[in-house]
C-alpha cells in the first residue's frame, strides 16, 4: 500500500533530528489537547515547519510542532496539531501524520479530537471512542487512491475494556464528519440525529480512511468539548474546547498511555 513520495524526504530528515529506529506508537492532539505532549519525558519538539512538506496548521490550539520521547520506556511520537480540509489542505495533507506513523514503523495510532455532542445523552467533557463514521457520501480520499470501504472501528471494544480497567467512564458512538469551517445549523443537527450520529466534527475522518487502508492499528477518540447546534440554547464558543480539555486533561492522557501499553 503506497505512501505519497514525499514522505521519504519528510522521514529523512527525521531519522537525521534521531528520532527513535523503533517507535510504539504516535498520537494526533487535536484542539486543546496538545498538553498531552507534556507526558513525553526526554522530548524533543521539532515544529512542522522545518520538516520537509509539512505544512503549518492555523486554527487555534494547534501548536504545530512534533514530538518525540518516551512513556514508560516506550519511544512515542506525538503530533501537536493537525491539518483540516477547511484550511485550504488536500485530503492527502491532512493525513500527513498518519503516513508519517506507517513510514517510521509505528505499532499504534491513537487519533484525537474535540467534536459536539448531538447524542442528548452526552455531556461536555465526555470522552467518546469512535466505532463508525458518517462521512455523508464525500469523498475524503486522496485523488488517485483506491477508495476503501469504512465501515466500523475494529479496536472500538478494546479501548472501552481498557477505560473500564482505569474505572473511566466513556462513550461509544457514531461520528458524523463535516467540511467545516463554519458549525452546523440547527436543521442540519436534527438531520444527523437522525441518521444514527452521536458527535459531529471537522477531523479525523480523513485520517481514519487512510489508517485503516494502511492497516494500522488505531483508536480514534473525540472529547466532547460542546453541545452541537440547537442541543442547548447555549451559544457555540471556540474557547469552548479549552475548557472541556482541562476539564478532562488527566483521564485522556490516563487513557491513552494505557492504550499504548495495551492496545
Amino acid at each position: 500500500m503506497p505512501l505519497p513520495d514525499f514522505i521519504e524526504t519528510s522521514v529523512e530528515y527525521l531519522r537525521a533530528q534521531n528520532i527513535p529506529d523503533q517507535i510504539e506508537a504516535a498520537v494526533i492532539l487535536g484542539s486543546g489537547l496538545g498538553s498531552f505532549g507534556k507526558q513525553l519525558e526526554d522530548s524533543t519538539s521539532i515544529p512542522y515547519s522545518a520538516i520537509p512538506h509539512l505544512p503549518a496548521p492555523s486554527v487555534k490550539g494547534h501548536d504545530g510542532k512534533l514530538i518525540f520521547g518516551k512513556i514508560d520506556d516506550k519511544n512515542i511520537i506525538a503530533f501537536s496539531g493537525r491539518f483540516h480540509y477547511y484550511e485550504g489542505f488536500s485530503f492527502e495533507q491532512t493525513a500527513i501524520p498518519v503516513y508519517l506513523t506507517k513510514a517510521l514503523d509505528a505499532q499504534k495510532l491513537i487519533i484525537s479530537n474535540a467534536a459536539g455532542a448531538i447524542n442528548t445523552d452526552f455531556h461536555i467533557g465526555d470522552l467518546m471512542v469512535i466505532d463508525a463514521i458518517i462521512r455523508q457520501n464525500l469523498a475524503i480520499t486522496p485523488k488517485g487512491r483506491t477508495p476503501y470501504r469504512y465501515n466500523h472501528y475494529p479496536w472500538a471494544d478494546k479501548a472501552r475494556k481498557i477505560a473500564a480497567n482505569l474505572s473511566l467512564s466513556v462513550q461509544r458512538g457514531t461520528y458524523l464528519y463535516v467540511t467545516g469551517p463554519n458549525y452546523e445549523t440547527k436543521a442540519e443537527i436534527r438531520a444527523f440525529r437522525t441518521l444514527g450520529a452521536d458527535a459531529v466534527g471537522m477531523s479525523t475522518a480523513p485520517e481514519l480512511f487512510e489508517a485503516a487502508r494502511l492497516n494500522l492499528k488505531t483508536v480514534a477518540i473525540s472529547l466532547i468539548s460542546n453541545m452541537a447546534s440547537g442541543v442547548t440554547k447555549a451559544k457555540l464558543d471556540h474557547n469552548e474546547v479549552k475548557k472541556a480539555a482541562e476539564l478532562r486533561k488527566k483521564d485522556f492522557a490516563r487513557l491513552v498511555k494505557k492504550l499504548i501499553s495495551e492496545l
